[in-house]
């Protein structure tokens, strides 16, 4: 796992049959506040519909990145090269966008929505990581027009982004460091 690194250069190269459904049945897997299990997981692959969704997510990254985004921010993101353009949502053979549920005429109060799908989030990262395959958590701002994108009702709301593929060739990835166990972890 601590090989896993966020990709933004994508291949096109068709994703192998079943793994995305394996990857999203673990992640469904998640515990969740009173098993609720309030998430939805869009699996958007049609050309049409993916550059829909990077046109609108390019949108509000422009205005985002020009007006609203604190240059604290700007100066933070700038070693890893992203800006308002985000290519990797038309190029990756995949985009799952991940959508909280809350309470609808069709869905349960949920209980600790965020955790929930946070975890969920994890175990689905994880497992895809595990086949093979590079992911990004992009989070644009912003997200209200994924459920017009994806056609989800109201009481979905957008979590996460997540373009999945294999990295393209030559593509850039930062060389990181990971903090060491020391730092993140306490015995109390």
């Amino acid at each position: 796992m601590a090989r896993r690194r966020s990709v933004r250069d994508f291949s096109p190269e068709p994703l192998p049959d079943g793994v995305l459904e394996a990857a999203i049945q673990a992640a469904a897997s998640a515990p969740s506040g009173a098993h609720v299990q309030p998430w939805r997981f869009v699996v958007v692959s049609d050309p049409a519909r993916k550059r829909r969704l990077r046109e609108a997510a390019e949108a509000e990254e422009r205005e985002f990145y020009s007006r609203r985004a604190p240059a604290e921010w700007l100066d933070a993101v700038a070693p890893f090269g992203t800006d308002w353009r985000k290519p990797f949502l038309e190029v990756a053979p995949a985009v799952i966008v991940v959508f909280e549920v809350h309470q609808g005429p069709h869905s349960p109060k949920p209980y600790y929505v965020k955790e929930s799908v946070g975890i969920a989030v994890g175990l689905l990262l994880a497992t895809l990581h595990q086949a093979g395959l590079a992911t990004l958590t992009h989070t644009p701002s912003p997200m209200r027009f994924l459920n017009d994108v994806c056609e989800r009702p109201p009481e979905e709301r957008p979590y996460l982004v997540i373009p999945v593929g294999r990295p393209a060739p030559g593509a850039r990835v930062p060389a990181l460091t990971r903090k060491p166990l020391a730092e993140v972890m306490v015995r109390c």
